[in-house]
């Protein structure tokens, strides 16, 4: 009866999804970046390549046995996977990540997710939660955290990010919180980093910026190495900005402005 409950308690073996030949590609950007203690990868949130793109590195780090964990903005800190086994179904990891499926589709993150559980490695959220941004807006320690020009830098990025339609007095505020949500990152993979593996953060391309985003606040001694996904030709980084540009067919034309003016205008 010992055995029986020795057995009956020992761990799920991990459930490991081989990258097929389309993950080739993939397997051979990847192998370009490591050995890495971080990897980010910035995408375009509209883009389903980019989405395939994140499921294929999950696979190919946990076949490597190399991925200590995933982290994501598209769930807040707090909430984890850590307590599930790999059987887990994908309705009890959602539970387990509060996921928001109308800001951020399981449909397209999902495989990504679901291929770290089936490989038992813990999913993490790593987004500044809703209830503490009002906070992050009065902070103005938070205004210290980046250089001076970056600060400028990503000020201006939330004035064109909102087409020019926010009121000046929402910049400085709107910018601590893209700060404090590139903090809560930074800490999240700071305390999953495991010797000799890596911890994967799925983020916005923003987000993933050497000189303005998460790795700004990463500790010196973590190796990190930062991803842009981008759809299309256009448009040129810093070549410091990134440390590889990984390219995907461009979308179709698409005015992200329309329309958000009446979103921003004040709510009677």
């Amino acid at each position: 009866m010992a055995l029986a409950g020795g057995c009956a308690g020992r761990p799920e073996a991990p459930i490991l999804q081989a990258p097929g030949s389309e993950a080739a590609q993939t397997s051979a950007r990847l192998e370009a970046l490591l050995p890495a203690d971080v990897l980010i990868l910035g995408e375009q949130h509209d883009a389903a390549e980019h989405q395939h793109i994140e499921q294929q590195v999950v696979a190919l780090l946990a076949a490597k046995g190399a991925l200590a964990a995933v982290a994501l903005e598209m769930a807040d800190t707090g909430v984890s996977t850590s307590a599930l086994n790999p059987s887990a179904t994908e309705q009890q990891v959602r539970n387990a990540l509060n996921w928001n499926d109308k800001g951020w589709p399981w449909a397209s993150y999902g495989p990504a997710v679901m291929s770290a559980v089936r490989a038992g490695v813990p999913v993490l959220g790593a987004n500044l939660p809703r209830p503490l941004m009002p906070a992050s807006m009065a902070d103005s320690q938070l205004d210290t955290r980046l250089p001076g020009p970056a600060l400028k830098a990503q000020q201006q990025l939330i004035r064109t990010g909102h087409c020019n339609l926010l009121p000046e007095s929402q910049i400085t505020p709107m910018t601590r919180v893209q700060i404090g949500k590139d903090i809560s990152m930074a800490n999240t993979l700071a305390q999953a980093a495991l010797p000799g593996k890596t911890v994967l953060l799925l983020a916005g391309s923003g987000h993933a910026d050497r000189l303005l985003g998460v790795p700004q606040h990463l500790p010196s001694d973590l190796k990190t190495k930062a991803v842009r996904l981008r759809a299309g030709t256009a448009g040129a980084e810093s070549p410091e900005a990134f440390d590889a540009v990984w390219t995907t067919p461009a979308l179709a034309e698409k005015d992200y402005c329309a329309g958000l003016d009446k979103k921003l205008a004040p709510k009677p």
